[in-house]
């Protein structure tokens, strides 16, 4: 009697405990479904359980990384819609280390929120089970974390960990990258999980937008627009990787082409890049146009329609591209790689070379 009595004293303090256990037995189904062979543990442990059988790797290297979905999350909370941002936790942190050259094995996942919803942190991750099911790797653990006062009502955040594994000699570091080596970018399934800050400060601030409101251009309302899942490409490198060299991959996120293909290039290499060799989805234009960006902030910012840029010899650039449509991406030969200077940037697009300028 004396416990029941400090559970609910507890309980009124904001933590449900009872609620907490029902959670993992409503998610047990949903988690189970990622399991690879290998994961040797059930949910509602101490900690995820998963043998690494490395005998047919030389090497074997762990690559891990984590990220979460940034304000992409409000517009979540505002449709009241929370099936697939698990989607974007995954493709995030998964997106990550294949650029690596990794291949996924498994996925934590941290949520918070002030009062516990059952229902809703099912839904969560259901989106984090079909986020590792189209990475092909396997959700072994999370936290669900009830922190009362901490957010606003109906709130919650995210969180995901990923590890990988690759052998030494197979890390994607840049390395070789060469002059003439050829660029190829991957679409995007629009704006991923990265810019949400300044979409939402130009659509509902500025615009005085709703997520209801239809928008021709895209062919939908403004909410299904902003929650496109994004796109998770570890299928696609690892069927690529067995037949082509890849030189090179950078996941354009938070920074853009800008930021992110140089991260990948070694010192003495640039990569000159054509804007004008991929169609990017309507929202990109839509939102230079009402937010009045110029196109170097527009490519600091976003992905631009371009999810992966990836490197590769100038004599498989032609079946590299068809093999990608072939697997139902979009991808488009954007640039290539020259000799650089040390005073010049790493990236230049074409209308932005002193010899494209009009005279």
């Amino acid at each position: 009697m004396a416990q029941k009595k400090e559970n609910d004293k507890y309980a009124e303090a904001g933590v449900d405990i009872t609620a907490g256990n029902k959670l993992v037995e409503l998610i047990k189904p949903i988690v189970t479904k990622t399991f690879k062979s290998g994961v040797i543990t059930d949910i509602g442990g101490f900690a995820g359980l998963i043998s690494l059988k490395v005998e047919d790797v030389k090497n074997p290297v762990l690559v891990a990384s984590t990220d979460g979905v940034g304000t992409k999350l409000k517009i979540a909370f505002e449709l009241d819609k929370h099936d697939t941002i698990g989607i974007d936790l995954v493709a995030m942190c998964v997106n990550d280390i294949i650029v690596q050259g990794a291949t996924p094995l498994f996925m934590l996942d941290y949520i918070s929120m002030g009062k516990l919803d059952p229902p809703k942190v099912a839904d969560v991750v259901k989106g984090i089970a079909a986020g590792c099911i189209e990475a092909n790797c396997s959700l072994i653990g999370g936290e669900t974390a009830e922190m009362p006062g901490f957010y606003s009502e109906g709130e919650y955040d995210l969180a995901g960990f990923v590890v990988g594994l690759t052998a030494a000699d197979q890390i994607f570091d840049g390395s070789e990258i060469a002059v003439g080596h050829q660029v190829i970018g991957v679409g995007s399934s629009g704006l991923h999980s990265n810019g949400y800050s300044l979409v939402r400060k130009l659509f509902f601030e500025q615009l005085k937008m709703s997520v209801d409101d239809w928008v021709e251009e895209f062919g939908r309302t403004l909410g299904e627009e902003l929650m496109e899942p994004t796109r998770i490409y570890s299928r696609t490198i690892r069927n690529m990787r067995r037949d082509f060299r890849i030189y090179g991959l950078s996941h354009i996120t938070g920074g853009g082409l800008v930021e992110n293909v140089p991260r990948t290039l070694p010192r003495q290499c640039k990569v000159i890049i054509d804007p004008f060799s991929w169609t990017p989805p309507p929202i990109f234009p839509y939102l230079q146009k009402v937010g009045k960006l110029s196109s170097r902030e527009m490519m600091r910012t976003f992905n631009n329609g371009l999810g992966l840029v990836m490197i590769v010899s100038e004599e498989d650039t032609d079946e590299v591209l068809l093999r990608l449509k072939a697997m139902g991406e979009t991808a488009y030969h954007i640039g290539s790689v020259e000799a650089r200077d040390e005073k010049e940037d790493p990236i230049q697009f074409q209308n932005d070379r002193p010899d494209r300028r009009k005279r």
